[in-house]
């Protein structure tokens, strides 16, 4: 089973618990959501994570794009594009801005408590991508990657999901009013096409 379908089955995008604490995460900042449009996106902005032998790969990166397709055909562009830049990543290299649901997809990280998450990641064997590519941005001399502003690099899994949680806390609470995002690169994998928000990073 590839890594991207464990993560959407019973890791960190799993496809029941992930979603509700997104939604939970935009009570928090706008309300209840009383449009069932947005419980839609709430369930399926991670979809596309199905069948990707990466998260943060050439093929993890483009994990936004089934969910973008299956509600622009349910509910119109606009709705394609709520899911597609719930990834601030595919946001900056698209000249586009990122949706209220980038927000709430933050904060539900935050929300998401570390005796769940850990469980679930290292049962999927997503952790190790998330971290390996932390370390590789702290040493890093080529340019940056979508890790190198936040500055985590910790072999002590706790003290690195920490400082995820607090680093996308801050950022959701700073661009919840949507103003322009000055924190997030624009970043290249290895050179390749801009990568996007996956795994832990979203």
């Amino acid at each position: 089973m590839n890594i991207g379908t464990k993560s959407f089955l019973f890791g960190a995008h799993q496809f029941l618990l992930h979603p509700i604490f997104v939604a939970w995460a935009w009570c928090k900042i706008y309300g209840f959501p009383f449009d069932i449009r947005l419980w839609f996106g709430f369930f399926l902005h991670d979809i596309g994570y199905i069948g990707k032998p990466n998260m943060d790969g050439p093929e993890g990166e483009t994990h936004p794009e089934l969910a973008a397709k299956i509600m622009s055909r349910l509910f119109g562009q606009t709705w394609g594009n709520f899911c597609r830049y719930h990834s601030r990543f595919a946001a900056k290299r698209d000249g586009a801005k990122f949706s209220r649901l980038c927000v709430a997809d933050k904060l539900a990280i935050s929300l998401t408590p570390a005796w769940l998450y850990l469980p679930m990641v290292n049962a999927t064997g997503e952790i190790a991508e998330y971290m390996a590519m932390g370390k590789q941005a702290e040493s890093n001399s080529k340019g940056v990657n979508k890790y190198e502003s936040m500055k985590l690099s910790s072999d002590n899994q706790r003290q690195w999901y920490s400082g995820v949680q607090e680093y996308l806390r801050r950022w959701a609470d700073v661009h919840r009013d949507e103003r322009p995002d000055t924190w997030t690169p624009t970043t290249h994998n290895s050179n390749r096409q801009p990568i996007n928000d996956a795994g832990v990073w979203k």
